[in-house]
């Protein structure tokens, strides 16, 4: 276990540190992130940085940890038992073009969407990732569980069959846009997030529902 770093970085001075290892982690990937290039960015020396971070990967951690908790407060995402009902699809729609449409107003959420997916990031269980993963799985479960009671999911498939097929289909989805959306136009982005909750539907739906 790394020991804890003692001391508290003044916020204005941490949160340019953290937007500067944001954008050096989502562009490098975790493992080439260069320590020495966010702090020159920052203008701190090396024993300075120790004195606030035990480590790269706690200053990983803290970004995530900022940049997870700036992005539930700005989605404000529902309950998954509020999807209930018999707009299921509608609400999954909102909840889509929410998310789209901050990634497309906030840089910094874009970055964190990048840090959600690099395949060399520290996720240990327990750790900030992991915890923001499991969350997003839970949510997920819980939802359709929620859409099969409401008859907007069909029940032809095993629960736990749907359970893997969704979340393999949203995170392919989701990662794709992640690794293309510099390269999308204004009315592709605009587009995609009903094209996607479509094809989930398409797959998932309810024969009345498809």
């Amino acid at each position: 276990m790394e020991p804890n770093a003692a001391g508290v970085l003044p916020a204005e001075r941490r949160r340019t540190l953290l937007e500067h290892a944001a954008a050096e982690f989502a562009r490098a990937g975790y493992e080439q992130a260069s320590l020495n290039r966010i702090l020159r960015a920052q203008g701190m020396s090396k024993s300075s940085f120790y004195h606030y971070f035990a480590s790269k990967e706690a200053l990983f951690n803290a970004v995530v940890t900022d940049l997870g908790a700036a992005l539930v407060q700005a989605l404000e995402p529902p309950r998954a038992a509020a999807m209930a009902g018999g707009d299921f699809w509608e609400r999954g729609h909102a909840l889509a073009e929410r998310l789209a449409r901050l990634a497309r107003d906030e840089p910094a959420f874009g970055l964190f969407a990048k840090l959600f997916y690099l395949p060399d990031a520290p996720a240990a269980p327990g750790g900030p990732l992991a915890t923001i993963r499991a969350a997003v799985d839970d949510w997920i479960d819980a939802a359709l569980a929620i859409g099969r009671e409401s008859g907007a999911i069909g029940d032809d498939l095993p629960l736990t069959l749907q359970r893997h097929l969704c979340k393999a289909v949203l995170w392919a989805m989701d990662e794709w846009t992640v690794e293309h959306f510099g390269a999308l136009t204004p009315r592709e982005l605009q587009r995609l997030p009903a094209a996607q909750i479509d094809a989930l539907r398409r797959l998932l739906g309810a024969p009345t529902s498809r």
